[in-house]
């Protein structure tokens, strides 16, 4: 049985924990506003963007760009977004176990990956997987700077014959409660009609200025860039999320762990009180006879 100092330094060492979660819980707070603000601004451009590709392509052949055109080939990478910290639950863990069901469900393709962010890096560093580039997410704010050099990567390896198929997972955030591991193809660009493109591009002829070739090799870029971005938005703020989320539930286990310390801490002292005093009481009890 522990001794009551024993149980005492474990209760000390419990409340400096619980500070620590408390410390790290208001700081992801603070975080997660400016980096849902960010991606809430973000979003509306990458779907309009979205919308705007769906449209262009509708209308023109899929030969009239490279970055539209499919090889047909099975060299497929992945670009995958983690973080560079651990303590945010299970926000890694989900993005690394709907990477492994990808790697399964294409088994017969020759698979490289694209690895941003420290702890994808580490947990595929020995699993044997090529491996094309491995980057640090970074602790401050996502820079589109470093979405482009994303993008130029990928687009580079795609355009040189290098890759077939380019496919990116990352965590949308949904809530602070809530964020959804995602998985879509990148390249080569195929976006799915919806019903608002199709009013759209039904609405007339387009005429491209300077040329087709032109508008597409300046758009399409573009858009690889912007998605490469919001990819580094959602998952930096599904990460604070996620943070936030499971240091909230760290303190309040701490406070369970030091409120069951405290009254066993209590019992143990009561009874050692209670023997010391049946002990004076009967050391007394024997002066008398």
């Amino acid at each position: 049985m522990p001794s009551l100092k024993d149980i005492k330094r474990r209760i000390k060492s419990v409340k400096n924990t619980q500070q620590i979660t408390k410390a790290m819980k208001m700081v992801a707070a603070a975080k997660l506003k400016r980096a849902q603000d960010e991606i809430v601004a973000a979003r509306p451009y990458a779907e309009k963007m979205l919308g705007l590709i769906a449209t262009l392509a509708s209308k023109t052949s899929p030969d009239s760009h490279p970055l539209l055109a499919s090889t047909g080939g099975n060299r497929v990478a992945v670009l995958l977004y983690t973080s560079d910290r651990g303590l945010c639950g299970g926000f890694n863990t989900q993005l690394l176990r709907i990477t492994e069901r990808f790697l399964r469900e294409h088994g017969d393709s020759e698979i490289s990956l694209y690895l941003i962010g420290k702890r994808g890096t580490e947990y595929f560093k020995r699993r044997g997987i090529k491996t094309l580039k491995a980057r640090p997410i970074g602790s401050g704010r996502p820079g589109y700077s470093s979405a482009v050099e994303i993008a130029n990567d990928v687009i580079s390896a795609y355009l040189k014959g290098e890759l077939d198929e380019v496919h990116i997972i990352y965590s949308q955030f949904k809530s602070a409660l809530t964020q959804t591991p995602v998985s879509q193809k990148l390249l080569p660009i195929s976006t799915p009609r919806t019903e608002e493109t199709k009013e759209e591009a039904d609405q007339g002829e387009f005429l491209f200025e300077p040329t087709e070739g032109a508008v597409l090799s300046s758009l399409l870029p573009k858009y690889v860039e912007v998605q490469a971005f919001r990819a580094l938005l959602e998952t930096s703020a599904s990460e604070h999320g996620a943070r936030m989320t499971a240091m909230d539930s760290a303190s309040k286990n701490a406070a369970e762990m030091i409120g069951a310390l405290t009254l066993k801490y209590n019992r143990l002292r009561q009874a050692a009180i209670t023997k010391e005093l049946m002990e004076i009481i009967g050391g007394a009890e024997a002066l008398k006879g």
